[in-house]
């Protein structure tokens, strides 16, 4: 018998508009559970906890599908192409290591 795992990170709403600096200053007030279930169990249990409305993120540990990785690879290089013609902007490493 297969287990699978689901983490589950509950943030508060008010912590949706904050910076990264924020939002690292008000991780004591986050919390996450991990839960080991059987793969018989694991479909209604993701259904469950998607209708919990304090449940604002679902990590789980199954693997992308192809079309998940190459979707992402084309939207990666699409945003790269968006930046080498200036029309996206990026952030500097000395500011998003400032943020933190």
């Amino acid at each position: 018998m297969q287990s699978a795992e689901l983490l589950m990170v509950c943030l508060p709403k008010a912590s949706f508009g904050l910076s990264l600096n924020k939002i690292f200053k008000q991780q004591n007030s986050m919390r996450h559970v991990t839960v080991y279930t059987t793969d018989k169990e694991y479909n209604h249990f993701i259904e469950l906890a998607k209708n919990l409305h304090y449940v604002k993120k679902i990590e789980t540990d199954d693997k992308p599908t192809k079309e998940e990785i190459v979707s992402n690879l084309k939207r990666g290089f699409e945003e790269m192409q968006l930046i080498k013609k200036g029309k996206l902007k990026t952030t500097s490493l000395n500011d998003f290591l400032n943020e933190l």
